[in-house]
Formats: structure tokens, sequence, C-alpha cells
């Protein structure tokens, strides 16, 4: 997932640049913050209205019959993550530039982990707590998860939610050491994402946990959008690029449409393809400049609250659920409303409180150590 949205920094002196057009922005692109809380309060709504599983037994029923027709609409909603990898790849492009590894490294674990650990430690006690909405983990479960190692380990994941991260983290990896560690150029950024756009392609029919661990073919296609979609963003109209960009939608057209429709699928194909297609356009109205005029601050905070927001909203979500509905007989539309608002809520205590000041610290003393 997307996880800051940093300013511009000036491009290496090897790559000329093409002018940006007049009132084109160097500063922080607040369009990418909306659409970033766009896209986890698409996933809030798939887990809270538009999903079975533990969430029906918070609600006392499936959600398609609590929300007949929010449901219909909240199914798509885990289309969600596709367009948070679309924006990671733009913003890691940005993030990333003229920075050295180190710097990058230091920035990532700064961003990712104070929140991250609380959230762990958040759900963790309320498995504890309601047990019949999250099933606690052993102690080593617990720690393991505190590294975001747990999937590769095999230990049971305390967030529903980290497995995107375990995606994000293979993407910084890949493109730390084939792009950032070198220095990131257009032609590096360039030859990456065809070098990955072609091992994608390629190992769709190579059988072996390795395709998938490594090159990631169902989600490459958005990350490498992205990427393309800051080249586009920072040297202007090239070919090339958007080029990258077309062919990176068909693939993430095909992958998700594979991925999500089947026969008796509650999805269509079609609004699936709708669905990655605004994704892709959303982001590159912003590469292309359209979204200059949305500068309001609010955009900032909103940004802000993302990635807490994400990271608690699905099992304290269902545990808020469970004790609105079910044990208080609050409706269902106030439920979602003061569910959605309470992790809302939460996200900013934990951004003010844990994310602004540790951050930095850690940040300062990863430098140092």
């Amino acid at each position: 997932m997307s996880l800051a949205t940093p300013t511009l920094a000036p491009p290496p002196a090897q790559i000329p640049v093409v002018p940006a057009p007049p009132g084109h922005p160097r500063t922080r692109l607040l369009a990418l913050d909306g659409l970033r809380l766009v896209a986890a309060l698409m996933v809030c709504l798939y887990h809270y209205a538009g999903r079975g599983g533990v969430v029906s037994a918070s609600w006392h029923q499936n959600p398609a019959h609590v929300f007949p027709t929010l449901s219909g609409a909240a199914v798509y909603g885990c289309l969600g993550v596709e367009f948070f990898f679309v924006i990671s790849g733009f913003v890691i492009c940005m993030s990333s530039w003229g920075r050295p590894l180190g710097d990058f490294f230091r920035s990532r674990v700064a961003r990712l982990y104070p929140a991250y650990w609380v959230a762990v430690v958040l759900v963790t006690g309320a498995s504890l707590a309601l047990p019949a909405v999250v099933h606690a983990v052993r102690t080593d479960e617990f720690l393991v998860n505190l590294t975001m190692l747990q999937q590769p380990l095999g230990a049971p994941r305390v967030l529903g939610v980290c497995w995107t991260l375990w995606v994000e983290v293979r993407f910084y990896a890949l493109f730390a050491l084939l792009v950032v560690l070198p220095g990131v150029t257009y032609r590096r950024v360039v030859l990456f994402c065809s070098v990955w756009t072609l091992a994608a392609v390629l190992s769709t029919s190579a059988d072996g946990p390795w395709a998938e661990l490594v090159v990631m073919p169902h989600y490459a296609p958005y990350f490498v959008g992205g990427l393309a979609l800051y080249l586009v963003h920072r040297f202007g109209n090239r070919l090339l690029p958007w080029g990258i960009v077309a062919l990176s939608w068909i693939l993430g057209l095909r992958m998700a449409t594979e991925g999500l429709w089947h026969a008796g699928s509650p999805r269509d194909p079609h609004v699936v393809m709708l669905v990655v297609t605004l994704a892709f356009a959303a982001v590159a109205a912003v590469a292309a400049g359209w979204t200059r005029w949305a500068a309001w601050p609010w955009l900032t905070t909103a940004g802000a609250l993302t990635y807490p927001f994400y990271l608690v909203h699905e099992h304290l979500g269902w545990f808020v659920i469970r004790v609105l509905h079910r044990g208080w007989g609050v409706p269902p539309w106030p439920t979602l409303l003061i569910t959605v608002c309470g992790m809302l809520g939460l996200a900013w205590l934990i951004h003010r409180f844990v994310e602004t000041p540790v951050g930095p610290r850690l940040k300062r003393a990863l430098r140092y150590s």
C-alpha cells in the first residue's frame, strides 16, 4: 500500500527533464492523499458489507441481506487493494528519486512499523476480549507478527489486511535492489518496468512458489503502471511511459477479472474492469496535472489517516459491529456509520500520538545505528 506522498526532488543531472507545464506543482500532491483514502474506504466497505465470513456473525446474518443495495456495490471494494498498488508505484518512484538506498530503507521502516505495531497490539487485545470475532494467537505467533514476516514463516496473521503489506514489502525490495541502489533514473525505471512486466507474463505459466513470491504476476501490473505514471508526471507526455501504462492496464484488467470473476460470482466482469480502469485513470489524472485544483488542506489529513485506518478497520470494525448491533441492538445503518467514523477516529489517534512522534525518532535512530 502507498504510505506517503513526499515532495518532488530535482532529477539527476544526467537525465534531461521535460519542462513542466505552467502551474505544474512542485509540492505535495494532495489529490493522491484523497485517492488513498478512497481506496481505503473501498476496502472497508467490502469488509463490512461486501463479504461473508466473520462479519456475517457480527451482523447476525450475511451483509447482502442487511444492506441489499450497498452490498451489491461493496463486493467490488476489494479492488481498492489494486488501486492502492497503482498509487504505491507512483509514490515510491517519487519518494526514492535522488535518495540513497539507506534513506529509502529508513523512510520505509519509519513509515510502516510504528502504526503497524500498535495495530497488532490492539487487535491482539481485542482477540482476548472477544474471541468470537478475532482468534487469539500464541505468544510466538504474536512476536513473529511484529516483524511483518509472518506469511513467509507460516505464522497466523493477526491483521487480516497484512497480506497486502507483504506484497508491498516485496515490491520495495525489488525496486530498492534494482533501481534505488544503483541510482534512480528515467532509463532504470523504464528498464525495471519492462523486465518486471515480461517476467510477470512469463511466470503465469511457470510452476513453483518462487514465481509468485518474487515476480508477483497478479500484482506487478499495478505497481508498474504507477511507476510509469510517475515518469509521465515528471518528464511529460512521452510515448514509452504511456505505452507501459497501457500495457499494465490491459494486464491489470486480465488479472483482476481472472481473480475475482467466475460462474456464480456476485461480481460482473465488466464492472471489475471498469473499477480497475477508473483506478488507473484517477492516478493518470494526477500524473497529467489535471488535479491541481484539488488543493484542500484536509486532504493532507485524509492521507495521514489512510494507513492506520487501513490497518485497524477490519477486525476492530467487526468487533465494534458485533457490540453495537448484536449486543446493544443499534440498527444496521447507524452501526455502519458509527463504526467507520470510529475507525477513522482511532486512525487519527494513532497518527497523532504514535506515527507523528515515533516515526521521525525511529528514522533518526536507524541513521545513527
